[in-house]
């Protein structure tokens, strides 16, 4: 007999129905609406499908082997995907990253073996990614860039699309999405669309002023290149604010713990489902709120 090993575990996640939160506005307007429940990954968010799927087909592709040293600047999910991959696969992983990310985040990058260097919170994500652009150029390790490579969509459009189409029956009709390297709403929109032009894709983003971690408004010099206008149909802001409350109402109503962009996608959504009838609507839960514990958004 051949069991399943962890990386057998990513990917095919629940699918389940907001039972609290804006339920008697959707059963006025016959809406549905949809969490997908990422964070039950075996690294804990949606970032375990493209880190894995970034490492096998480099090695596929002959460009890194076992041994190899491996960089990426991040906000915090793919570093931990990366590094629980790196860890499986027998890579050396560093990991670039603002010094205002959570320490849970860091401490889970440390407990799969990453080494990791915080840059100044001043310089953002951009001073991040130039910074890991710049070790690769001096010999350092390979940059899998996450924000460039096609391997990012190319698992949504592979996995995570189909499994809403297949959860939904076909049913759905919106995808939401945060946004931050633009690799799940792309990949997910071109497989749904391919299934149904008529389904409609909104990108969420933070309001001018809001801090939210996952959620990116970039500069257009640093836009992903892996970002493509065509697969969004709408794209909706949100505040900082509003994503926290939605966090802890999340928790407190629906008894789904999870992260603060999670919950502006889910805000989104529920600003969507106020203005559609009959909508199946169905937002991605990105990761889990334990890793946002000692930001304050949570009580004590």
């Amino acid at each position: 007999m051949q069991y399943p090993t962890i990386e057998d575990t990513v990917g095919k996640t629940p699918l389940v129905a907001l039972q609290r939160i804006g339920v008697q506005d959707n059963a006025e307007r016959r809406n549905v609406v949809l969490a997908k429940l990422e964070g039950n990954n075996p690294a804990g968010s949606v970032k375990d499908r493209p880190a894995l799927s970034m490492i096998r087909r480099a090695e596929e592709r002959g460009d890194i082997r076992p041994g190899d040293t491996l960089i990426e600047a991040t906000s915090g999910n793919t570093g931990i995907a990366l590094a629980m991959a790196a860890a499986i696969r027998g890579y050396r992983m560093v990991l670039v990253m603002p010094e205002d990310g959570s320490a849970e985040r860091a401490q889970a990058m440390k407990a799969f073996g990453a080494e990791l260097i915080l840059t100044p919170k001043s310089g953002g994500m951009e001073y991040a990614r130039d910074l890991a652009v710049g070790m690769q150029k001096q010999g350092k390790g390979r940059v899998l860039d996450q924000f460039a490579n096609p391997d990012n969509p190319r698992i949504h459009y592979e996995t995570t699309g189909p499994e809403l189409w297949e959860q939904t029956e076909g049913r759905i009709t919106h995808f939401v999405s945060a946004m931050g390297t633009t690799g799940t709403i792309t990949g997910v929109s071109r497989f749904l669309k391919e299934k149904n032009p008529k389904i409609l894709v909104i990108g969420a983003q933070p309001q001018e002023g809001s801090r939210i971690p996952g959620i990116r408004k970039w500069p257009e010099a640093y836009m992903p290149a892996i970002y493509d206008a065509k697969a969004i149909d709408e794209l909706v802001l949100v505040s900082q604010d509003d994503a926290e409350d939605m966090c802890r109402r999340m928790a407190r109503e629906e008894g789904i713990f999870a992260g603060i962009s999670a919950a502006g996608a889910c805000w989104v959504a529920q600003q969507i489902a106020l203005r559609e009838h009959d909508a199946t609507i169905a937002f991605v839960v990105c990761d889990r709120g334990d890793r946002y514990l000692s930001t304050g958004v949570f009580p004590a």
